[in-house]
């Protein structure tokens, strides 16, 4: 599992004080000027600060009572709202993912005005972020993780919530490129040439920006190899060659077809008119 590559932003959301401005840092932020409880009251601030004071001692799951306390108490209450976000902050914490997603959900059907509204989808697409398994499992977090916190571009574009969202979405895809490789390489090991062939395939054309392609056109070549189809290898070759003339796995190819026959045959342009091609 992705383990988060930094520390959500959280300030304590008080009545009439908004989100602070991120600054990028991978700290957990608090607002200074938040009332801190030594005991608990019945009052909604009494047990905000409660909650509160124990989000910053990591207390989480004390954390999530009180503010379920607070919303169950205080219905009504300004406290009763912000503790809705702090809870699912919370649950984030704990590492109980569905939950947090859950509460979200809640917040943001009831709230979609709020200041912080922002914040909360950003909170909503890392739950599923963090749910993001090694890519030799099924990658259905993964799909449910790009679409969040795609989401999170497509409604706040200019944010850091955004542009964050934006670095995490490119290891997403390069987490389903590389499902696609190793479902290509288990075909291929059986020999099943027709499927690994669209699995490769399907990381080329689909997959552009990731690590994988430059593999993904030398595995082409090696089973356009088994089956006989020289051409088709060559092509698979020259677009590696053209886009990753450095790589390793060009050098793989290479050797591959001077084995195999020879490679300096194409024709003038050939380069550009394979990866129109193939790309």
């Amino acid at each position: 599992m992705l383990r988060r590559s930094m520390i959500l932003l959280l300030v304590l959301l008080l009545p009439g004080c908004g989100l602070q401005q991120w600054d990028g840092n991978a700290r957990t932020l608090f607002d200074s000027q938040a009332p801190v409880a030594g005991v608990v009251d019945r009052s909604p601030e009494g047990i905000y600060a409660a909650g509160i004071r124990a989000l910053r001692e990591e207390r989480f799951r004390e954390a999530v009572e009180l503010f379920d306390q607070l919303e169950r108490e205080h219905p009504f209450s300004t406290w009763a709202t912000n503790a809705k976000l702090m809870g699912a902050y919370g649950e984030y914490m704990r590492n109980r993912y569905a939950e947090a997603i859950g509460a979200l959900d809640r917040f943001i059907q009831l709230h979609p005005a709020h200041r912080d509204i922002a914040y909360a989808h950003y909170l909503r697409a890392l739950s599923f972020y963090e749910q993001i398994n090694d890519a030799q499992r099924d990658q259905r977090a993964t799909e449910q993780a790009i679409s969040a916190l795609q989401d999170v571009v497509n409604r706040y574009p200019d944010t850091a919530y955004a542009r964050d969202a934006r670095l995490k979405i490119d290891l997403g895809r390069d987490h389903l490129a590389g499902r696609e490789m190793n479902i290509g390489r288990f075909y291929q090991r059986q020999r099943l040439f027709n499927a690994s062939i669209g699995r490769y395939r399907r990381v080329i054309e689909e997959f552009q920006t990731t690590n994988h392609v430059p593999e993904a056109l030398h595995r082409l070549t090696e089973v356009y190899l088994s089956l006989g189809l020289t051409d088709e290898a060559r092509q698979a070759a020259a677009v590696l060659g053209h886009n990753f003339p450095g790589s390793p796995w060009y050098s793989d190819s290479h050797r591959l077809l001077v084995a195999g026959g020879p490679a300096s045959d194409a024709q003038p342009g050939f380069f550009r008119r394979v990866i129109s091609l193939v790309f």
